[in-house]
């Protein structure tokens, strides 16, 4: 989180900088090249920045770089007081004004993919601060050729008329709404979903929701996603062909709400959660993201859905031992589906067959008492791996990097892997090879054995029946199994790596747990065949779905992409 605020702050002050650099330079100085070339280097700050802050509010930078590209353009020009070279003023003063209040309206209407609605207005009033830094450097261009300054004055109307357009359609949408709901609400109708996956989150978290779409899909029935953040769109859509609705309003959200609806699927604790639940017509049913005995897998709020779907009997006893009440009717056991395509392995390797061990540090959590990371101190453990001849797959948390001081442990960590694998030629996987190209469930498939800190990889892990250990971060000592209770069917490494040798010669050779992991796997994702073990989630869900009598039959929805292609998204 501090990496991702040092960039913004990074991006924030080299694009003011720029740009005051270059008024000053074109009103100051005789220097007009000098003053393009600045304004047109805070150009390229100010695009860097709307990647880096979307939705950042850049219009004092803005105004300075027009300033300064006005500014040595009259005095490039030498004509005096030059008409149209005021009438571009202005065109790109109002431009100015109204490009921040255009995104933000923009930003309060409802988009879609995978259905088949045009709406133009809101995007093209997402990018309209792109198509005035283009405009600026177009009118930039021109003054450094100096070229009549009618040249710049058509650009800028163009745009401005573009953006009135915009404006026009968002104030039409506003004031004058449609009586049958808007064209979403129409699409949507006829389309008839039958339930929703809502999800909203912090960036970087569709992972969420990505584990959950195979699934949800082979229901057999048709279903939307509604998002509340508009970053989720585009992979989410690319993950789906259901329809994908990103709703910035509670307005919004009673549009997407078509009487064919009869639950919705949460996937977090998310505190807009709360947006969507108050839809009491609908069975709410919390899924989760992953099954672990981290403090937030037994969250209170729970308690506000009407289903409870989990792994096993332990994720119950979990909210038990902290003291949460639920209702035992709340919860159903529906196995963890995402681990079916697994492999199970039920003997135990030869001694000296060389192992392949999965790594995966978590992050640091939001707060201290959620912080189980182990990679301050796993450098000792990847060297003792390495001296046993072990090849690694370092696959971290996807939040790792936006902490400055643990990107920088898993960048020693690689380092290490990498320099082992050009000494000793083992196919160690680290980055994007062993985070993007491979799924978690081919991590899992790979490896021989697991080293994890506390999280859900550990119960998806138990399924393949295969050793793991796991880090102990905190100073619970003994009492750590009794806080963790999964950790008692796997190897506790302490912080100080003191019993590190032991843990490996466990982990890698004897594994006296064996048989009480099969038994603590039972407890954590269920006793369900193999060959069919998705099934006990989907029957699960289709109970939600099926009025009260009514024997559950799956049916396909209509595809709405065979309809449409999705659209393309901010």
């Amino acid at each position: 989180m501090r990496g991702d605020l040092f960039r913004k702050l990074i991006a924030r002050c080299l694009s003011i900088g720029l740009a005051v650099l270059a008024f000053l330079t074109a009103a100051l100085t005789g220097a007009t090249g000098w003053g393009l070339a600045l304004a047109v280097a805070a150009l390229a700050a100010a695009a860097v920045e709307r990647r880096i802050r979307p939705g950042a509010d850049t219009a004092a930078e803005t105004t300075l770089i027009a300033a300064a590209v006005l500014v040595a353009y009259a005095r490039r020009l030498d004509h005096g007081f030059d008409p149209a070279l005021a009438a571009t003023a202005l065109a790109l003063l109002g431009l100015v004004l109204l490009v921040g209040p255009l995104r933000q309206a923009g930003d309060l209407e409802v988009r879609t993919a995978n259905l088949p609605v045009r709406s133009w207005a809101p995007l093209v009033a997402t990018h309209l601060g792109d198509a005035l830094l283009g405009l600026l450097a177009v009118v930039a261009l021109a003054a450094a050729a100096t070229l009549p300054a009618l040249t710049a004055l058509v650009a800028a109307v163009l745009v401005g008329a573009g953006a009135g357009a915009v404006g026009a359609d968002l104030a039409r949408r506003r004031f004058r709404p449609s009586a049958s709901g808007g064209a979403t609400a129409r699409a949507l109708r006829a389309y008839e979903p039958e339930f929703v996956l809502y999800f909203s989150a912090p960036p970087g978290s569709e992972y969420q929701v990505t584990m959950w779409l195979p699934y949800l899909e082979r229901i057999g029935r048709p279903f939307l996603v509604v998002l509340r953040e508009p970053e989720f769109l585009a992979p989410v859509a690319a993950a789906t062909t259901a329809p994908v609705v990103y709703c910035p309003t509670l307005r919004a959200l009673d549009e997407v709400l078509v009487p064919s609806l009869k639950a919705a699927f949460y996937v977090n604790h998310g505190a807009k959660n709360s947006h969507f639940i108050r839809f009491t017509q609908l069975t709410h049913v919390q899924l989760h993201h992953g099954d672990s005995d981290k403090a937030p897998s037994a969250n209170p709020v729970s308690a506000i859905f009407d289903r409870i779907f989990v792994a096993g009997q332990a994720a119950i006893e979990r909210y038990a031992r902290v003291g949460v009440e639920i209702p035992a009717e709340k919860f159903v056991v529906v196995g963890r589906p995402q681990v079916e395509s697994i492999e199970v392995r039920t003997e135990r390797l030869p001694a000296l067959t060389p192992r392949t061990v999965l790594y995966t540090p978590t992050w640091t959590g939001h707060h201290a008492d959620a912080d189980y990371c182990s990679l301050p101190v796993a450098e000792p453990l990847l060297r003792r791996l390495l001296d046993r001849g072990a090849t690694v797959i370092l696959r971290a948390h996807p939040y790792t990097t936006q902490n400055p001081a643990s990107a920088r442990q898993l960048g020693r960590l690689t380092e290490l892997l990498a320099a082992d694998r050009a000494r000793t030629g083992r196919q160690h996987l680290w980055g994007a090879a062993a985070s993007r190209d491979l799924s978690l469930v081919e991590c899992v498939n790979r490896s021989d054995a697991l080293v994890s800190d506390v999280s859900g990889v550990i119960s998806d892990y138990l399924y393949s029946g295969k050793p793991f250990a796991v880090t102990d971060m905190g100073a619970d000592g003994d009492a750590f199994t009794e806080r963790f209770p999964l950790a008692a069917a796997g190897y506790v490494l302490r912080r100080n790596m003191a019993d590190l040798d032991e843990v490996l010669d466990r982990l890698l050779d004897t594994d006296p747990l064996s048989a009480q992991r099969w038994e603590t796997r039972r407890r954590y994702l269920g006793d369900f065949p193999a060959e069919s073990y998705a099934e006990a989630f989907l029957a699960a869900a289709r109970r939600e779905l099926e009025p009260a009598g009514r024997t559950p039959t799956p049916r396909v929805g209509r595809p709405a992409a065979a309809e449409a292609a999705p659209l393309p998204t901010a």
